[in-house]
């Protein structure tokens, strides 16, 4: 009797170490389920980072690349108006020294002409000389529009060049006594029509008041120049009303002088 009860008893005891040791087993079974899954998810949480990380990057250098070439192009445009500027220059400068030579020359035929006259010279000589003045004058004449159409250019190209160079350019400066009537309006693209032009000094990017009665309407921005009109956007945040044909257009920026 007592051999069956101690031997019951060690079944019991097995038993139990059996479900003991099968619980702690079930355990660490499940830890290591739970490690595995958490592992899993920490690589997948990691291979889309690394997925964003790359097309992050390309995005980035895909930027980098559009920059460095618009720089290339905005350089080459800096470059470019830098050269026409030069040879504006010269241009000019070549102009204003063959001006003052002919005038010289003109001068000294009248000086001439009058020395024949009151030496009694033939009228002959003295129609001769008339002609030369003339010519000479018309030279003159052609050399002043000419130089004036150089400086002309000269403004555009110094315009151009300022938009490179000068990081506070706002627009150039335009003649102190130009005005000008706005003729045609398109509210839908906010552009206007104005009757002043490259002939009356008008530049591009320019910068104009419109007014109405002595009171401001709007700001605009020249687009497109023409011989004697131009073309002009409103510019953003300077809408105080609806530009209208009719109302008043001035320089925000007066030159001192003008041509």
């Amino acid at each position: 009797m007592l051999l069956r009860i101690s031997l019951i008893v060690a079944i019991l005891a097995g038993a139990a170490v059996g479900v003991l040791n099968f619980v702690k087993v079930k355990e660490k079974i499940e830890k290591v389920e739970q490690n595995r899954a958490a592992e899993q998810t920490a690589k997948e949480q990691a291979l889309t980072k690394l997925a964003d990380t790359e097309k992050t990057l390309a995005t980035t250098e895909k930027d980098l690349k559009q920059t460095k070439e618009t720089l290339d192009e905005t350089t080459q445009q800096r470059d470019r108006a830098a050269a026409e500027l030069a040879d504006a220059t010269k241009k000019v400068a070549d102009l204003t020294d063959k001006l003052a030579k002919t005038t010289e020359e003109r001068n000294n035929a009248q000086s001439e002409l009058a020395a024949y006259k009151a030496t009694g010279r033939t009228p002959e000589q003295i129609l001769a000389f008339d002609r030369t003045i003339k010519n000479l004058e018309k030279t003159i004449a052609a050399l002043d529009d000419e130089k004036k159409l150089l400086n002309r250019e000269l403004n555009k190209v110094q315009n151009e060049l300022a938009r490179y160079t000068n990081p506070k350019w706002d627009g150039p400066s335009l003649p102190a006594n130009l005005v000008g009537k706005v003729t045609a309006t398109d509210p839908k693209w906010e552009f206007v029509v104005i009757n002043i032009g490259e002939n009356q000094g008008v530049l591009k990017h320019s910068r104009l008041y419109v007014s109405r009665d002595g009171n401001l309407v709007a700001k605009l921005r020249v687009t497109t120049v023409e011989k004697d009109y131009c073309i002009a956007n409103v510019m953003d945040g300077w809408r105080v009303g609806d530009v209208v044909e009719g109302d008043t257009v001035i320089p925000v920026y007066p030159a001192i002088s003008s041509l």
